[in-house]
């Protein structure tokens, strides 16, 4: 993306259902930590989850492929970097957290990238990351996003795994609003994730998510799959 399509990212990060609840779940899954310390932002995009982390009193670096994606972090004050998933450049067993959303799904090779997040996690260390779920789900969305798979609960427990990870939780998300989405991207031939969506549909989809994260829902079939795991220590 150009500079000034990622600044429209970033506008609509503000404010869209999707970026909103995925930064709800971060706090949630934050409130676990006893103290926060530093933490890597893997596919940062925009720099909204780092600045979540920061808001939460983490030292957050955030890494993207995208140049651009870099800059407009940086001008948010969040300390970015450009880098690669499957090679990132930073130290080995650093990091207390490592958070990658919605990433390893665009890349061919992710048992590289989950090996690298195993490489800078410190022992003991907790990764958490989220990805689309269910090949069934597979539509022009996820063409136009380059995604390249989406998961089971197995096939992300066997990446994690094979990659030295220790899965603690991995459940779902997007139970309550599934059979909408499947519908309207299976009817659609393209499909444009960022679009700005009507304000009432914003909303609708927002309270939605918001109380599936309070109903015993997550081990239903969703629309995504988070994980958190640990780096034996």
């Amino acid at each position: 993306m150009d500079t000034i399509e990622l600044q429209r990212v970033a506008r609509i990060e503000n404010d869209n259902w999707w970026y909103r609840e995925r930064r709800a779940i971060l706090s949630e899954e934050l409130l676990r930590f006893s103290m926060p310390g530093e933490a890597v932002d893997i596919g940062a995009g925009a720099g909204g989850n780092s600045r979540e982390l920061a808001a939460h009193g983490w030292q957050a670096t955030a890494i993207d492929l995208s140049p651009a994606a870099v800059a407009l972090a940086r001008a948010q004050g969040v300390e970015a970097y450009e880098g690669d998933a499957r090679y990132l450049p930073l130290p080995p067993s650093h990091f207390d957290l490592v958070l990658a959303m919605d990433v390893l799904d665009h890349i061919e090779d992710d048992a590289r990238a989950a090996a690298e997040i195993t490489r800078v996690l410190r022992p003991g260390g907790t990764v958490l990351l989220s990805v689309p779920s269910d090949m069934s789900l597979w539509s022009a969305h996820d063409v136009s996003l380059g995604r390249v798979r989406r998961y089971t609960p197995r096939t992300l427990t066997d990446l994690l795994e094979n990659a030295g990870l220790l899965p603690i939780r991995v459940w779902s998300r997007g139970v309550l609003f599934r059979p909408f989405l499947r519908l309207l991207r299976h009817r659609s031939a393209h499909y444009e994730d960022l679009a700005p969506l009507h304000p009432l549909a914003n909303e609708a989809l927002r309270l939605s998510a918001a109380l599936e994260r309070r109903l015993p829902l997550h081990s239903c079939p969703g629309t995504t799959l988070f994980a958190r795991a640990q780096k034996p220590g």
